[in-house]
């Protein structure tokens, strides 16, 4: 199952949990990367940047029997839809947007050194342009007390790191770099050593930066201590920073004009169901069909054309990455459960799947398509045997850098559709990537091509006991 619940409540502040202090319940999405934030002081709570399925956050509210009065943004997010605006719709709540947005709904529009009060919460708005243009952070203290308990950091102040700041165009790049080593400054500078860091991005999302410290928790004093952005001037930080920006996935130039624009919250019916002979029928017009059993199975037997990406965590980045924005997407599963928390997956970054299909590992509906399943230690001995075959490394190209087998063409996995005019249209492909689930991906969309791929199905340190020679990049 992809959908994932939210963390057991972790207290924070001068007071014990309850109505008496503050606390802050942690909302993971694991698939994505993010961390979505519920602050309350036992009565009133304030949502900090929702994911689009709100359905977490109002189980979560009801649980703790509070009221949700605020919904804010750290920003107008580039790597999800935010459910924020149908949030604040389904609680009632203001839903709170830097002044500098140019948004198409109602909202209170916030700028540096404004303050919003609920209850025992007080939050103090903080510009961190960086990340975005007119990104904010929020500053959480006791109303009361006026005691600071930590910040809502969105994309700007990370573990060990910081938001990534070419999402809005390479002209911006520099800019955003220098003006984003400024803000966490500022920010960190404000904090007192205890104080909690709560981004929304730096868990696998493509939107941090490189150099994460791979922490789960922080502080503002932890930051101090060993955030590249907090130790280095700002000219070794902006070169090196900007030298680590590797490519992201391509529906990410979508996400923020869909929030700008107040998206809906998200559909909550599957899509309907499918034969195989309907699918078969799509397959022929050339849409898309992702098959989402395990690459093995797949391998297998499958539908001639479907793309093989494996249903798990990060199962939407993959297809939002590899599909094409706004084309038809029909689902393979080996069951409804696994098409229900998919569809939801792909919800939360706009993809709305138009049909689905459940594929019977002992059915006939699979067809007859396959491809062979290798190891490294196979690759050796193919190679060894003088056969026409070509390598096909389909990791990203630090790793590519680090390390690769001598001839072989280096295409990165999402990029491959593209390029695959690029390999021989003759021979078996044997592809390849760290551990196979992008060979995965990259072999379907071999065979989609009409190439003939095989699926190194294995880790890629193995290529050194099969006794493969490895070379690094010139």
């Amino acid at each position: 199952m992809i959908d994932e619940p939210f963390v057991d409540p972790v207290a924070i502040g001068t007071g014990s949990p309850g109505p008496s202090g503050l606390a802050v319940h942690i909302l993971e999405t694991p698939g994505l990367g993010d961390r979505s934030y519920l602050a309350t002081d036992g009565r009133v709570a304030v949502v900090i940047d929702p994911q689009r399925d709100i359905d977490r956050v109002l189980k979560l509210a009801d649980s703790l029997g509070v009221c949700v009065t605020h919904v804010v943004e750290t920003h107008m997010h580039n790597d999800y839809v935010s459910g924020g605006l149908a949030l604040a719709r389904a609680t009632g709540a203001v839903y709170v947007v830097a002044a500098a947005e140019e948004v198409a709904f109602e909202h209170l529009g916030v700028a540096d050194g404004d303050e919003i009060l609920s209850g025992g919460i007080r939050i103090r708005v903080v510009a961190t342009p960086g990340h975005t243009a007119h990104h904010v952070a929020y500053v959480l203290a006791n109303a009361g007390t006026g005691a600071v308990t930590g910040t809502f950091s969105g994309g700007s102040l990370l573990f060990g790191t910081v938001g990534r700041t070419d999402l809005t165009g390479p002209e911006h790049t520099d800019r955003l770099t220098r003006a984003q080593w400024r803000s966490v400054r500022r920010l960190a500078g404000s904090l007192p050593d205890p104080a909690g860091v709560w981004p929304t991005h730096g868990f696998g999302s493509f939107c941090s930066g490189a150099g994460g410290s791979g922490a789960t928790e922080s502080t503002a004093g932890a930051e101090r201590a060993g955030n590249t952005a907090l130790l280095l001037d700002e000219e070794p930080f902006v070169g090196g920073f900007i030298a680590g920006l590797g490519p992201y996935p391509a529906y990410y130039r979508h996400m923020a004009p869909l929030n700008l624009s107040g998206p809906a919250a998200m559909r909550r019916d599957l899509p309907p169901a499918l034969g195989a002979a309907e699918v078969r029928a799509r397959l022929a017009a050339g849409q898309w069909v992702v098959d989402l059993r395990q690459r093995d199975r797949f391998a297998d037997a499958h539908l001639p054309g479907a793309i093989n990406v494996e249903s798990g965590a990060p199962v939407a980045t993959y297809i939002g990455w590899i599909v094409p924005w706004g084309a038809p997407l029909t689902l393979i599963g080996p069951d409804e459960e696994t098409l229900e928390a998919t569809r939801i997956a792909l919800g939360r970054i706009g993809i709305e799947p138009v049909a689905r299909h459940v594929a019977r590992e002992a059915s006939s509906d699979l067809g007859p398509i396959r491809y062979p399943v290798r190891s490294f230690a196979d690759l050796a001995l193919a190679d060894a045997d003088g056969r026409r075959i070509t390598i096909l490394d389909v990791r990203a190209a630090d790793e590519w850098s680090d390390g690769h087998l001598p001839g072989a063409i280096h295409i990165p996995w999402h990029d491959l559709a593209t390029r695959v005019e690029e390999l021989p249209v003759d021979g078996d492909i044997w592809v390849h990537c760290a551990a196979g689930f992008r060979a995965a991906i990259g072999a379907s969309l071999l065979q989609r091509a009409g190439r003939s791929p095989v699926l190194v199905d294995d880790r890629w340190w193995r290529a050194y006991d099969a006794g493969l020679r490895v070379e690094e990049a010139a």
